[in-house]
């Protein structure tokens, strides 16, 4: 299983600690110290769209009017931080966010 996202957010660090409690094989990635290449940000955009993108983020808010009229892999490229986070590839599944959906998904009773 591999967790995409960084090292300083709450919500991946929770995810990661979970998933490791419950017996789980998990990699980490940090997203900003080892950006995702053109070919998993496809794959990525592709499964879940403009999702990828936490608009409500300060980061969202922080880019310039250009890169926020611009597609999402360009946002994400310019600045992985507005990316939602955490995204886990569980073999050829893929999750994005931390809710209880997931959680059920991913370590059911």
């Amino acid at each position: 299983m591999m967790i995409y996202g960084l090292n300083t957010c709450s919500i991946c660090q929770r995810a990661r600690k979970s998933l490791e409690d419950e017996g789980k094989e998990v990699s980490f990635r940090d997203v900003r110290a080892e950006p995702l290449s053109e070919a998993e940000l496809a794959e990525l955009i592709a499964e879940f769209g403009d999702r990828l993108v936490d608009r409500k983020s300060n980061d969202y808010r922080g880019l310039n009017e250009w890169l926020k009229a611009s597609e999402a892999e360009a946002q994400i490229l310019a600045k992985p931080k507005v990316m939602t986070r955490p995204v886990i590839r569980d073999r050829n599944m893929l999750y994005l966010g931390w809710d209880e959906a997931v959680q059920k998904a991913l370590m059911p009773d």
